[in-house]
């Protein structure tokens, strides 16, 4: 295991260097620049602003600088953000968007988990029509739709819960963005174990536990459910990074500063220094959750590790 685990890290390095390599290509490829804006610029401050972020230099020379400082942990200054570096925002936002996208794994996974077995030990029943709702709703409806609702219902109707905004992680602002991750992400989650758990059960060596006379939660806990979560496992990995950095749309509706807005401002401000280092914390977030997740089906099925 400890073998594998070093060659899965060992993957990390080239993969971080050819997803900069590639940004880096494509936002210097794009017309304008990070202090190009309707106000006209006088050429001697714009020469030395250019001067001063190295941005006169030749791209490769530019890429060496950025490698060099990303060596040493720095993301580099933004260039639209006055007296913030990269570093600082990344920090400020991180947080934000690891709470939310954390605890709406946690939850999706306990419930999908659930519901999807519950669906598929009672197979065309009422639990199993419900449970397939939840995913065709959660499927079908975008976020942009469901959030919008989720404000409407609890925060304008009931007025439980404030519409937006965040204040130091209080509970009550983290309920409506948190409940929006989750739905979406069991609807795929319950889907996929209860597929998963019906194919197990139909197998033969539950047939033959069945024929023993084994009660039926010995059956699922025992020999059904470790194989069943070996699908949910592959999905938790796309579904984790999602969670915590493509809830754009969760941070616009709701107001959060997370790392969804950062990057559309970045993109938008064609702010180099932003943008690259939220591709390099997404890309370490991304190569990380796979790495563990690698890891646990490694561990439910040790035939992967060859």
């Amino acid at each position: 295991m400890l073998a594998y685990t070093f060659r899965r890290l060992l993957i990390t390095i080239p993969t971080l260097l050819v997803v900069i390599g590639v940004v880096y290509i494509l936002l210097f490829s794009a017309p304008g620049g990070p202090f190009d804006s309707e106000r006209v610029v006088p050429e001697a401050i714009q020469a030395q602003l250019m001067s001063k972020y190295h941005l006169d230099l030749p791209y490769w020379k530019q890429y060496l600088l950025y490698i060099g400082q990303l060596l040493q942990g720095d993301l580099g200054v933004s260039y639209r953000y006055a007296d913030w570096s990269v570093n600082e925002l990344v920090g400020s936002a991180l947080p934000v968007s690891l709470t939310i996208g954390g605890l709406s794994i946690i939850l999706s996974l306990l419930i999908g988990v659930l519901l999807g077995a519950l669906a598929a030990l009672y197979r065309n029943s009422f639990v199993d029509y419900l449970v397939m709702a939840l995913g065709s709703l959660g499927s079908v409806v975008p976020s942009f739709v469901l959030g919008p609702l989720l404000v409407l219902a609890f925060a304008i109707g009931l007025q439980w819960l404030p519409s937006g905004g965040w204040d130091h992680f209080s509970w009550q602002f983290m309920v409506l963005p948190v409940s929006l991750l989750t739905l979406i992400n069991v609807s795929t989650l319950a889907r996929i174990m209860r597929a998963s758990m019906v194919e197990v059960m139909g197998s033969n060596y539950i047939r033959t536990a069945r024929a023993k006379g084994l009660p039926m939660h010995l059956i699922v806990f025992r020999h059904a459910l470790r194989p069943s979560l070996l699908p949910v496992v592959t999905i938790v990995g796309p579904l984790a990074v999602s969670s915590i950095t493509a809830a754009l749309v969760t941070e616009s509706i709701f107001s959060i500063p997370g790392l969804g807005i950062l990057v559309v401002n970045g993109a938008a401000n064609r702010d180099y220094t932003l943008v690259l280092g939220l591709v390099v914390l997404i890309t370490t977030l991304v190569v990380l959750v796979n790495l563990c997740v690698d890891l646990i089906y490694a561990f439910l099925d040790p035939r992967s590790r060859a």
